[in-house]
C-alpha cells in the first residue's frame, strides 16, 4: 500500500471522501519532551544552567523505569536529562551500548490507548501493549524503534 500524508491544502470534504466518509484529526498534538540520556545528571544540570539559563521545571526518580529525571521547560515543551539509578535499567543499557546523547522523543496525545493502538493497528511494534503511569502524573506508552524508523518514542498523555 502506498505511504500517503495529509495535503495541508486539502479541503475537509476532499479528507472526508479520502477517508471513507471518516474525519479524524492528527493524535500527535505536540512534543512533550526530548529525552537525553547522560551519565552525571547534576553536571548536564549545571550545563544547561550556566549555558542556557534552565530551570528546573521537575525532578523525579521514576523506580518503574529505572531513572531519576529532570525536566528543563523550553516553551510549552521540555529537555527531559534521564540518568539510571540501577545497573539493569534500559537507559543504563543504552548508556552502556550508545554512549551519552537523545535517548527518545515524546509526543504528547489526547489519549494514549487511542494512540497506542493505533500503532498496533498499523503494524507497529510496541514496548508497552497498554498505556501506564508515567513521571507528573501523566499516562505514557513507549513504541519500539525497530518500526518507527530507529526513533524509541513515548506518547504522553497529560
Amino acid at each position: 500500500m502506498p505511504v500517503t500524508a495529509r495535503d495541508p491544502h486539502e479541503t475537509d470534504a476532499e479528507r472526508e471522501a479520502a477517508q471513507g466518509g471518516q474525519v479524524t484529526g492528527p493524535l500527535l498534538t505536540e512534543i512533550d519532551h526530548v529525552a537525553i540520556a547522560v551519565h552525571d545528571l547534576g553536571a548536564a544540570v549545571d550545563y544547561y544552567r550556566e549555558t542556557f539559563g534552565a530551570v528546573v521545571e521537575h525532578r523525579e526518580v521514576v523506580e518503574s523505569d529505572g531513572v531519576e529525571e529532570v525536566l528543563l521547560a523550553v516553551a510549552e515543551s521540555y529537555v527531559q536529562l534521564l540518568t539510571p539509578t540501577s545497573d539493569d535499567s534500559p537507559v543504563a543499557r543504552y548508556l552502556e551500548r550508545k554512549g551519552e546523547g537523545i535517548h527518545h522523543i515524546a509526543y504528547r496525545v489526547a489519549d494514549c490507548a487511542v494512540a497506542l493502538q493505533s500503532v498496533k493497528d498499523n503494524g507497529g511494534r510496541v514496548i508497552d501493549d497498554a498505556p501506564r503511569p508515567g513521571s507528573r502524573g501523566t499516562t505514557v506508552a513507549f513504541i519500539h524503534p525497530k518500526t518507527a524508523f530507529g526513533t524509541l518514542i513515548e506518547l504522553v498523555e497529560e
